[in-house]
């Protein structure tokens, strides 16, 4: 008697024979041929089981500037760089070592995608294992010095501008259908996964208010001007994304950068004052983000477009920073230069607090990783006042 097991999971094609005979010679083959198909069972269970459970989670797709950038500069010949101690001193999962992310553990990306059930984290796309069941979870196409503007940045030399990051997603996006095929990928990408848009801070800082680069561009472009250009931009980029299955967003509004640390110390302000010039743009741009995401919401279907009120959050933080176990809301943990140790990044021959959970600000740019997970969770189960219509626990849940 002759039963066939057809095995087509994991590309097996093929049909497995087990045969069951009588006599000694036949039970030892058939016991030999079993044991082999019931590991090819196992494996195809175990690879039905990963797909089963990405669908169920889906993909997180992380876009954006050094806020989230989880490794992508290490790959560019570029002035911004965080692979370097100490930064990612705190990062469990790296031993300490630095693996590229602007903190000392965890970005707001990487936490909220271990909040939503994500096993791994989203691989950067530059790096080499950025391939196959790899990025069935997710990749983080953020880079350091990147902004909405191609121009932006370009004090770096080297950086991933959103129009490229969206180019890199497109590769992406082929890959998808090579691996779930075209229509599953296309259910996978639309109903299960998360496309979170962190940038805009560098287009002024690093663009804009970019001293003296920037003068000739702020004599012949309004705030209002550029402002326009900037939204203008953002909507094409958000319809390209969503021309390439992309259905459920997050956009994260522009922090208060005029309270950073580095915007505090270049202009030798007190401890509770910041940059007035900075934090105007930067409520300006995202009162009309507000406005472009509505206008989104409304003109392609079947998406959700939701705002990260960042602002008001770190502007929560930075205020009543005693409130969340904080000493210091001004001073940079990990940097060097003037009262706040704002003026050079963070790197081997910086000054480096001991308490760097007490420390709103990591390094002169960025929030520590406490900072970071207060952020994320408000993000990921807060009410409207900072995320809306929904936040990221019942966006997932759509």
């Amino acid at each position: 008697m002759l039963t066939y097991l057809p095995l087509r999971c994991l590309g097996l094609k093929s049909l497995v024979c087990i045969s069951f005979d009588c006599g000694v010679i036949g039970a030892m083959a058939a016991r030999v041929k079993y044991s082999w198909s019931l590991a090819l069972v196992l494996l195809c269970i175990v690879s039905l089981s990963y797909f089963g459970n990405a669908a169920d989670i889906g993909a997180s797709f992380v876009f954006g500037d050094s806020l989230v950038d989880a490794g992508n500069n290490n790959y560019l010949p570029t002035l911004s760089k965080a692979n370097i101690p100490p930064n990612g001193i705190d990062f469990k999962a790296s031993g300490g070592q630095p693996t590229g992310r602007y903190t000392n553990g965890r970005t707001i990306g990487d936490i909220v995608g271990e909040e939503l059930g994500v096993p791994n984290y989203a691989v950067p796309f530059l790096s080499p294992n950025s391939t196959g069941k790899a990025i069935l979870y997710g990749v983080n196409y953020a880079s350091g010095g990147g902004g909405i503007m191609n121009a932006t940045g370009r004090i770096f030399v080297n950086r991933l501008g959103l129009d490229i990051q969206i180019d890199f997603y497109n590769t992406t996006r082929k890959q998808f259908d090579k691996l779930l095929g075209p229509s599953k990928a296309k259910d996978y990408i639309r109903k299960s996964s998360i496309f979170s848009i962190t940038i805009g801070a560098n287009d002024f800082l690093n663009n804009y208010l970019l001293p003296v680069l920037s003068i000739g561009a702020r004599i012949s472009e309004t705030p209002d001007g550029f402002i326009d250009d900037m939204i203008n931009h953002l909507r094409d980029q958000l319809t390209r994304l969503y021309q390439l299955d992309a259905r459920k967003f997050v956009i994260g509004n522009v922090g208060p950068i005029g309270c950073i640390p580095y915007q505090k110390t270049i202009n030798q302000l007190n401890e509770n004052e910041c940059v007035d010039l900075a934090n105007k743009l930067a409520k300006q741009y995202n009162s009309r983000l507000q406005n472009l995401l509505t206008e989104l919401n409304g003109k392609l279907p079947g998406a959700t477009f939701v705002v990260a009120n960042v602002y008001d959050l770190v502007m929560e933080l930075i205020t009543n920073y005693e409130k969340y176990g904080f000493i210091t809301a001004s001073k940079a943990c990990c940097g060097n230069g003037g009262q706040f140790a704002g003026i050079i990044p963070c790197g081997p021959t910086s000054t480096m607090c001991k308490d760097r959970d007490k420390h709103v600000f990591w390094d002169p740019y960025h929030p520590s990783e406490a900072a970071n997970l207060i952020i994320a969770r408000q993000l990921l189960y807060g009410s409207t006042k900072y995320i809306s219509p929904v936040n990221l626990k019942q966006l997932r849940n759509l």
